[in-house]
């Protein structure tokens, strides 16, 4: 798949969040982070996501409350992926990097839509290989389907007769998850590591006051 149509997908699936959803955070609204919102997504931002129980990159299963101990960044793709994959991911740990400048303890978190390939170990070779603190997460086929589901997520495997170098359509919105408040924001392709850590970092702040 090129970056291209990648990128069309992404746009694709933020542009139904809007379609379909609401401005129902208003000053006065009571909602704790109403003036570091900029998505919009129908019933609201909490309706993305459930609880899950994934294999963790060390081979152990690991619950939503254990992985979203932290505010993290979660984003859904695969290793095999040619650019995008690697691309976002790394976006996601820049800004990482960022707020940890600023004092900020954010987690990145990727879970694979291709458990057919992403062993754990390979989950690990990865994430090791862009950022120290990235966890990577990987299930059964229908463990990652109702994860990705839960975010309103999609992908599907090209090629599937291909059981090496297939690759995969998913959608590409990176995720900001806050423990014990769940989804807050997400992000698409186009945000740069410095617009998603300042975002980030108005959550964060807010969260603490």
């Amino acid at each position: 798949m090129t970056e291209r149509r990648l990128m069309l997908l992404g746009l694709l699936a933020a542009a139904l969040l809007l379609l379909t959803g609401w401005l129902w955070l208003r000053p006065g609204s009571g909602d704790e982070f109403a003036q570091c919102r900029k998505s919009v997504v129908a019933g609201g931002t909490e309706a993305l996501g459930a609880p899950f129980t994934l294999t963790a990159e060390t081979g152990e299963r690991v619950t939503d409350a254990q992985v979203f101990d932290r505010p993290s960044i979660f984003y859904m793709g695969y290793t095999f992926c040619p650019d995008v994959c690697p691309m976002d991911n790394a976006r996601n740990a820049a800004a990482v990097d960022l707020l940890k400048a600023r004092g900020m303890d954010v987690r990145p978190v990727f879970m694979s839509v291709d458990p057919a390939r992403d062993t754990p170990e390979r989950m690990a070779e990865f994430t090791d290989g862009m950022h120290p603190d990235m966890l990577g997460l990987t299930g059964s086929v229908d463990e990652v389907t109702a994860v990705s589901k839960a975010w309103r997520g999609y992908f599907k495997v090209n090629d599937a007769e291909d059981k090496v170098n297939y690759l995969v359509d998913h959608t590409t919105q990176s995720y900001l998850v806050m423990p014990g408040r769940g989804t807050v924001e997400f992000f698409t392709r186009d945000v740069s590591p410095e617009e998603m850590a300042e975002r980030v970092a108005c959550f964060v702040d807010a969260a603490k006051s």
